[in-house]
């Protein structure tokens, strides 16, 4: 089984990054066959500063491997270290409708929150299908909010396979982790540097992290009344770190009354600290040693390029080149 998973460099990873996609992308690695990349090509659509994009990409390279990815179970590369995807995104554009683009939901979303439309913002769903299928991967790992675009690389595989031969491209599965599918942020819509509503995987001090869950949205019950657990931003992302029987124990505490908000967000920041503090001591060694993180790119970049020449050529012969 070939998982492949790409995550965006558009910053440093928050709580809903992790859970949406590295989390389960490292448990995956164990699974299969683990092709993770990130996806440089895919920011151009909104870093427009070289500089910031390098230091993006190397300070997401550091933060996925201190995380837990392993290149010896997992590929890791840059995606625009196999430029074939490029390619093969325009063998599939000419077999994708325009219509399956338009109803994009993520693309009129962008648009709305007031991002300039442009060719790449719109044909992004393409590069996408061309990023997994260059792969013949069985499983992608997504957030909720990806599942569309899935969709959309298993409408395209089929249409090409449709034209120009049974079986020349693999249908990918969707692998969906159902309760982290969309994290809440600090105000409760879904955790998103759109929103700036996020918690930082690592947040610059405790004292920052700290605040930042003090900030959670709640309501206005009083200390001594019973609290409604359903529906809490606070008891929904203490579900992320807690085991089942923290949590039922946390709702029962909701439900007695006699303690604040405040309470319970201390609770939520104690366990968001601990889950990554040895993450965070890992992360400090591997800024310090930047050649690791260069040579695991590059190797991961030699083998996912080799395979991606496999299927480039399978296409190229399907198509008449």
């Amino acid at each position: 089984m070939r998982i492949l998973s790409g995550i965006q460099p558009s910053g440093s990873p928050h709580i809903g990054n992790y859970f949406g996609m590295m989390e389960s992308a490292i448990r995956l690695q164990d699974e299969g066959d683990a092709f993770y990349f990130i996806a440089d090509y895919h920011a151009l659509t909104s870093t427009h500063d070289p500089a910031v994009l390098r230091e993006n990409v190397k300070n997401l390279a550091i933060d996925f491997l201190a995380c837990g990815l392993n290149p010896e179970k997992a590929t890791f590369w840059k995606q625009s270290d196999v430029p074939e995807v490029t390619e093969l995104a325009w063998i599939l554009s000419c077999v994708t409708p325009m219509g399956l683009l338009e109803r994009c939901v993520s693309y009129k979303d962008k648009i709305a929150q007031g991002v300039s439309p442009s060719h790449g913002l719109f044909a992004y769903p393409v590069l996408q299908a061309a990023d997994i299928v260059i792969f013949d991967s069985d499983v992608v790992p997504v957030g909720k909010d990806q599942k569309q675009h899935l969709e959309v690389t298993r409408d395209v595989a089929q249409k090409f396979n449709d034209r120009y031969g049974e079986d020349l491209l693999v249908i990918p599965q969707p692998r969906i982790r159902e309760e982290a599918a969309t994290v809440p942020g600090l105000d409760g819509r879904k955790m998103s540097k759109s929103y700036d509503n996020t918690i930082l995987i690592f947040e610059e001090t405790e004292k920052k992290l700290r605040k930042k869950i003090m900030k959670i949205v709640t309501d206005s019950t009083p200390v001594e009344d019973s609290k409604d657990p359903t529906g809490s931003y606070i008891v929904e992302l203490y579900r992320l770190f807690a085991s089942a029987d923290e949590v039922s124990e946390m709702e029962e505490s909701f439900r007695a009354g006699g303690q604040g908000y405040g309470h319970y967000k201390q609770q939520l920041f104690e366990k968001v600290r601990d889950h990554f503090a040895p993450m965070r001591e890992r992360r400090e060694e591997l800024e310090n040693d930047s050649s690791y993180v260069e040579d695991v790119l590059a190797e991961g970049a030699k083998k996912a390029r080799a395979k991606a020449r496999e299927v480039t050529d399978r296409v190229r012969s399907a198509v008449g080149m």
